[in-house]
């Protein structure tokens, strides 16, 4: 049997990712408070239904604060039990919340600060952040739906949380651009902004890291490639012992200055590497989708 309890703020795609859970065949249940959800799990993961051998739950989103450490402690004894499990939360920046609140003129679940007065959106984004921190720390997979469309999040649901092969991790290489900010995402940073810069070339400028003329100018350079088999070789010394530690998901970023040339080429040279050995790798270059 496989279960996966999804979370995250208000906003920031649940829906989405269990409407897309269910067109791939999963049993899905949405807003089931924390405190049902061992009466749930348990009732529904020890019969032999075929119905439920992959069980989607979605949690409530007006959770209490001293119900949520119940799910890290349920995931941790499912895995106990050998039921495979996994904590998916989703995550989007507080403007990109608040233009999605705003567009549907619907009221945020933590709007109302019970006894209080009623609560901003801002303040009840706020709130829900701080409350959903535990959730965050325990999660097997963090989304930042922030720059995503609804089209991408479920492919992204589709490749990485259902096309993950048993007992893999999966393994995802991002490219992004430091004036941009850091992805919220990311397990592993690098930097490359050190490296030859193709920008600094007119005839590159306007290309990216997946262009010939750009490929040719960075695997000319001995550091560059250099830097490359050093990031491989350290991935795949650890790798093992990531997955000994049950990691799920894992994913690396390297980032230049805008994201377009050095951290983008990289990434599609450690793809390549690491494809044979682990059939679900993802690509995403996060300054590209402008």
């Amino acid at each position: 049997m496989e279960v996966i309890v999804v979370s995250g703020l208000s906003g920031s795609g649940k829906s989405v990712a269990l409407g897309m859970l269910e067109d791939l065949g999963w049993y899905c249940l949405d807003n089931v408070p924390s405190r049902l959800l061992p009466l749930v799990l348990g009732e529904l993961t020890t019969g032999d239904d075929p119905k439920f051998g992959q069980l989607a739950i979605g949690l409530d989103a007006r959770p209490r604060p001293e119900d949520l450490p119940v799910v890290q402690r349920l995931l941790a004894d499912m895995r106990a039990r050998s039921v495979r499990s996994q904590l998916l939360y989703l995550h989007a920046s507080d403007p990109v919340l608040m233009q999605r609140y705003l567009d549907t003129r619907r009221r945020h679940p933590q709007s109302i600060g019970g006894a209080g007065p009623e609560r901003t959106l801002a303040d009840a984004i706020a709130y829900e952040r701080r409350l959903l921190g535990p959730v965050a720390e325990a999660a097997d997979l963090e989304v930042d739906t922030t720059t995503l469309s609804v089209h991408e999040l479920r492919e992204l649901i589709r490749e990485r949380v259902v096309g993950r092969p048993r007992q893999q991790v999966s393994l995802q290489f991002e490219s992004f651009g430091f004036r941009h900010g850091l992805p919220a995402d990311a397990d592993y940073v690098f930097d490359a902004r050190f490296l030859p810069n193709p920008y600094w070339e007119p005839p590159l400028r306007a290309l990216d890291g997946r262009d010939h003329a750009v490929d040719q100018y960075l695997a000319a350079h001995d550091e560059v490639l250099a830097y490359v088999d050093d990031l491989a070789g350290f991935l795949e010394a650890w790798l093992p012992t990531i997955e000994a530690a049950n990691r799920s998901y894992l994913t690396v970023a390297v980032g230049c200055t805008g994201g377009r040339h050095r951290s983008v080429w990289i990434v599609e040279r450690l793809a390549e590497r690491f494809r044979g050995r682990y059939p679900g790798v993802q690509v995403r270059h996060s300054a590209l989708h402008d």
